[in-house]
């Protein structure tokens, strides 16, 4: 173990806080529109070769990055239980928000009555900016900069029509509300960053969707970094699987995070809870947020859990965080994420492409 002074290699070092801080309040949100795997191979196969997830999350009509993230800081508002003002930065991580040039941030502050003392700001990193925009609200709350941060992971992913992303790219997200230690559900222990020039996954200016590397996005790029950082996250902590009661991993689909786990020494039960891309989708950004946020709808105090993002581009964030008793009283003071997955009507393709905005007439 090593506390950043006395480093296992030249640059690996474990990222902690000159105060301990941990996460107030937390919240999700997932559309309630459906659409099956099953409905995309119909249209694009003929209804050979099968689907990766069972269904997965679409925005309505009226829902976007924004929209959807709103919804999530209130609902970690309502755990939080703190007033908005007292927010000192808003930052949405997302790749799909609606304005190319205006922030998501700003419209997501106001409409919660955070704005206007505060610091507002968009984050891109592919699926990992949500945990980006967490990794540094820990380090700002920490350092004594403002009292709470509110980190969000939110995302309406694109996928070309007959693309295999089609199947998974999904809607949904989660937000987090940072702050002191005395005032937590639960406690940040460390993390560490992991990043490469993999280029997996890309989207360049004035393109409607992205394009992928096909298998590449597994190996060496998913696997290497989810892999890499879990690894020297524990190695610094001076922890193994067993010493974690639950582990969430980003889930592009069911058999990567799965994998992942298996190879880093967890069971299935450990990662059970937060494991929804099967049901919802790969909600990108929002990811493994969701699944951490499902998994404190279930943990009991003293239970510690290791968070693993992952982003195209590429690169991982892992977090190790200990809950505590604060957990109890605020789990219930908002919709619990298994709720919204739940929440379901069902949409066939047309509908989807209407949704989407699939259907180009220029």
């Amino acid at each position: 173990m090593t506390d950043g002074t006395n480093p296992l290699k030249v640059g690996q070092t474990l990222l902690k806080t000159d105060r301990p801080v941990g996460i107030v309040g937390y919240g999700a949100y997932v559309p309630r529109y459906r659409l099956p795997g099953a409905e995309v191979a119909r249209v694009w196969t003929g209804g050979t070769g099968g689907s990766p997830i069972k269904e997965k999350a679409v925005a309505g009509l009226d829902e976007d990055v924004i929209t959807m993230s709103i919804e999530a800081a209130q609902n970690a508002l309502a755990r939080a239980g703190i007033d908005p003002r007292l927010i000192r930065a808003v930052w949405v991580g997302s790749e799909s928000h609606p304005y190319a040039v205006k922030p998501s941030s700003t419209i997501v502050a106001e409409s919660i009555g955070a704005a206007p003392n505060i610091q507002a700001a968009d984050w891109e990193f592919a699926c990992k900016a949500g945990s980006e925009a967490m990794q540094a609200g820990l380090g700002f709350v920490g350092s004594g900069m403002g009292q709470y941060v509110l980190a969000i992971g939110m995302d309406t992913a694109q996928g070309r029509p007959g693309d295999a992303l089609e199947y998974t790219a999904a809607a949904g997200g989660a937000a987090y509300i940072l702050g002191p230690a005395d005032e937590s559900l639960a406690l940040y222990q460390g993390s560490y960053s992991y990043v490469t020039d993999t280029p997996d996954f890309w989207r360049r200016a004035h393109e409607h969707y992205p394009s992928h590397g096909d298998r590449f996005t597994g190996e060496p790029a998913y696997f290497q970094h989810t892999l890499s950082a879990s690894q020297r996250l524990m190695e610094m902590m001076g922890t193994t699987a067993q010493d974690y009661t639950w582990a969430v991993f980003h889930q592009p689909n069911v058999k990567f995070p799965q994998r992942a786990a298996k190879m880093l020494g967890f069971s299935d039960a450990q990662i059970e809870p937060g494991l929804l891309s099967g049901v919802v989708g790969n909600v990108y950004a929002g990811s493994c947020l969701l699944g951490l946020t499902a998994t404190l709808d279930v943990a009991q105090p003293g239970d510690r859990i290791l968070m693993v993002s992952y982003g195209s581009g590429a690169g991982s964030d892992a977090f190790d965080l200990v809950v505590t008793d604060r957990i109890l009283e605020r789990r219930d003071r908002a919709p619990h994420t298994q709720e919204y997955v739940a929440r379901r009507t069902e949409v066939d393709y047309a509908i989807y492409t209407r949704y989407r905005g699939k259907l180009l007439t220029d």
